[in-house]
């Protein structure tokens, strides 16, 4: 099992984040590289919570996500054809004074197959740097995403 703990700081709200990360419409993999369309279903969805499976590059997982506290998001494990036991996602929110937040993820990652024991090592050792880059791109994709629907500030 590995657990790899990720931050970031953004100019983004915990909202503004949520909101991409549960953004499970068309073009998903643009904001989240690890999540390929052709993969994605939505099986359940409620304002604070939904049951998905995504994936890439053969690998899946359907996931509970839980949103009910915008502080701290959980997605757990449900199913996989890798992952399995305790396996996770656990974003943590914290607002700083100067208007930006500070994002903490700890993926833990419990492989149930000889595939997966395998990848959990790779990804706790030298793959940690795939996981901190795809961390980075999501938080600067949504950050752009955000930006672009803001209104233009008018000339003082």
């Amino acid at each position: 099992m590995s657990t790899i703990h990720l931050h970031q700081r953004t100019t983004l709200t915990p909202e503004q984040y949520v909101r991409g990360l549960t953004d499970f419409g068309p073009g998903r993999s643009k904001l989240f590289g690890n999540s390929a369309d052709e993969y994605l279903k939505v099986h359940r969805r409620s304002h604070t919570g939904a049951d998905v499976t995504e994936g890439s590059g053969g690998i899946w997982e359907r996931l509970h996500y839980d949103w009910s506290d915008l502080n701290r998001v959980v997605l757990t494990t449900t199913d996989s054809n890798v992952w399995g036991g305790a396996s996770s996602h656990t974003y943590t929110f914290t607002r700083q004074p100067n208007g930006t937040t500070d994002i903490d993820v700890a993926v833990i990652r419990e492989g149930k197959n000889l595939k997966g024991r395998m990848l959990a090592f790779v990804l706790g050792t030298i793959g940690r740097r795939v996981l901190e880059r795809a961390f980075e791109n999501s938080v600067k994709a949504i950050e752009a995403r955000n930006a672009a629907r803001q209104p233009a500030q008018s000339a003082a």
